[in-house]
């Protein structure tokens, strides 16, 4: 059950990646991957700063700014 709520977070964080940065997204199955891999770097990144979220929301916007920072660097090196 966890994996589904894993997809459920990935899929909201890479939309709303895709909202924020209005890149016109990457499609379901692209965003979903931009959230997971942006959950798990989010997840990273917070662990590191000992900065801790709890909840459903926190895990989304964790996983939004991990997704945003993807986003950040696939956008710099498909320049």
């Amino acid at each position: 059950m966890e994996f589904v709520w894993f997809v459920v977070i990935g899929l909201i964080a890479g939309w709303l990646a895709g909202v924020i940065v209005k890149g016109g997204g990457y499609g379901l199955i692209g965003d979903i991957g931009v959230g997971v891999v942006g959950a798990l770097i989010g997840g990273m990144l917070f662990k590191l700063l000992r900065i801790g979220t709890g909840g459903f929301i926190g895990n989304i916007i964790v996983a939004t700014i991990g997704a945003l920072i993807l986003i950040f660097i696939l956008r710099m090196i498909k320049r």
